[in-house]
């Protein structure tokens, strides 16, 4: 996936209003992107590990998009990182 791809996907998650159409696939690919280590937990979680902690995620099903409350948490924590657009 290129970095302009990336680039996209950060700027989905800090668009507000908070976009509902952003695919799971697509931040979980720029957590990788970003140095995370991703591992499959129980059910649909998944645990990334990024910027020294572990923060556990379910990936949506049966649409591949993420819901907006997510979009913000995932939003908060790379703010929190310094990870902007």
């Amino acid at each position: 996936m290129s970095e302009k791809k990336h680039q996209k996907t950060l700027e989905l998650i800090y668009r507000r209003p908070t976009s509902g159409n952003i695919h799971w696939a697509d931040i979980e690919s720029l957590f990788v992107a970003l140095g995370a280590d991703v591992s499959e937990r129980a059910g649909s979680r998944i645990a990334v590990v990024l910027f020294g902690e572990v923060r556990v995620f379910h990936r949506p099903h049966p649409s591949p998009n993420t819901d907006k409350g997510a979009v913000v948490s995932i939003r908060k924590w790379l703010e929190l990182n310094e990870v902007n657009p």
